[in-house]
């Protein structure tokens, strides 16, 4: 490790806001686990008895294919990314995989409304009741209510909402905060919001310390804001880039924040969402191994062999042009790529709605 760490420092700069802001209140990251509901579970359960399933399982163990069967190598790999897909939407809300197309719609429907329930009743999605809990805890909604019975114009505290999908921030609108918690005040960040408009909402949710909450997607709001009017952040969904998480959360967590920023990250007990957020906390922890605060200075390197790093070597010479004389350039293996696919392409590859027809 350490020599990896004096081949790779030189060529890094690095400034860390620890270093930078001495008096930037510290940034608290916890994990809110969650139990999938009863339909959840039906629906993972018949997604295992699926053909998908299968479908998936024999691609995964037939991945080595020779050449002459790239083409359907693809094509089977983007099964597997739909069916990824499937199971990460799953886990936020059955609502956004339990559509018209679905095989098993008609009969849940039938089987919700027999118990007097519906698609979109929150004790069937679990992150919901536990974002409500937290929205409660931050002394937002009914529990906002002073001792004399009137409730404040200020909370305490407020709160950025981060998801992946425009269509979870509907459902975080018209499931919870509307019929559940209509004394939230909001405003909402999504693509559908024009660029020129973006601007005036953050500028409004940071003076007006009456708007209690602000709904995001990571993709619009992740980069390149200013909310230090929040003090809490709450991510329904999460990027499976752990990076995305990072500057996401930042945006309440930067120059001009005074207060104690608390980072709450909704997970999904034993689904594949713990297990994509096990993979994250293994690649940040590389990272840091890799790049940590301990081996940031040219300390453990000395002056000799970072002059070395400069220097032609010219005794391995001879064998460094047989090497590259057996290894393709860059150049060559560009030109042998193969033509970019175009947008319309990927969007009929990865089609949630035709894998939906293979759920049976």
């Amino acid at each position: 490790m350490e020599a990896l760490h004096r081949q790779v420092l030189p060529f890094l700069l690095r400034r860390m806001k620890e270093d930078v802001l001495q008096d930037l209140p510290p940034k608290i990251i916890q994990d809110y686990y969650c139990n999938l509901s009863t339909l959840q579970v039906q629906l993972y359960e018949d997604f295992a008895k699926s053909r998908a399933k299968s479908d998936v399982e024999e691609t995964i163990s037939t991945g080595t294919l020779s050449e002459e069967n790239e083409k359907p190598k693809l094509k089977a790999t983007g099964h597997v990314f739909q069916a990824l897909q499937y199971l990460r939407k799953l886990c936020n809300h059955p609502a956004l995989v339990l559509t018209t197309q679905h095989p098993e719609f008609q009969h849940i429907i039938e089987q919700l409304a027999a118990q007097n329930s519906s698609l979109h009743d929150i004790q069937h999605a679990p992150k919901l009741s536990a974002l409500k809990q937290l929205l409660l805890d931050c002394g937002l909604g009914n529990s906002g209510a002073s001792e004399n019975g009137t409730e404040s114009v200020v909370a305490q505290h407020r709160v950025l909402i981060f998801c992946q999908l425009k269509s979870m921030l509907d459902i975080v609108e018209h499931d919870l905060l509307k019929p559940q918690l209509s004394s939230i005040t909001y405003l909402r960040l999504d693509g559908s919001v024009p660029a020129g408009q973006r601007h005036s909402i953050v500028a409004r949710f940071n003076n007006d310390p009456s708007i209690d909450v602000l709904l995001l997607t990571t993709h619009v709001g992740g980069l390149g804001l200013n909310l230090t009017g929040a003090d809490t952040v709450v991510f329904v969904e999460h990027d499976w880039n752990p990076m995305r998480d990072l500057q996401a959360m930042d945006r309440a967590h930067r120059i001009g924040q005074k207060r104690v920023v608390n980072v709450y990250r909704l997970i999904t007990r034993g689904t594949l969402e713990e297990k994509i957020m096990g993979l994250q906390k293994f690649k940040m922890s590389i990272a840091n191994t890799v790049i940590s605060q301990e081996n940031a200075s040219f300390q453990s390197m000395g002056t000799d062999q970072l002059l070395d790093l400069f220097t032609l070597d010219k005794d391995g010479q001879e064998d460094k042009g047989s090497s590259s004389a057996e290894k393709p350039s860059v150049k060559a293996i560009l030109e042998n790529l193969g033509e970019l696919w175009d947008q319309q392409q990927y969007d009929t590859e990865y089609n949630l709605d035709n894998f939906m027809h293979s759920l049976k």
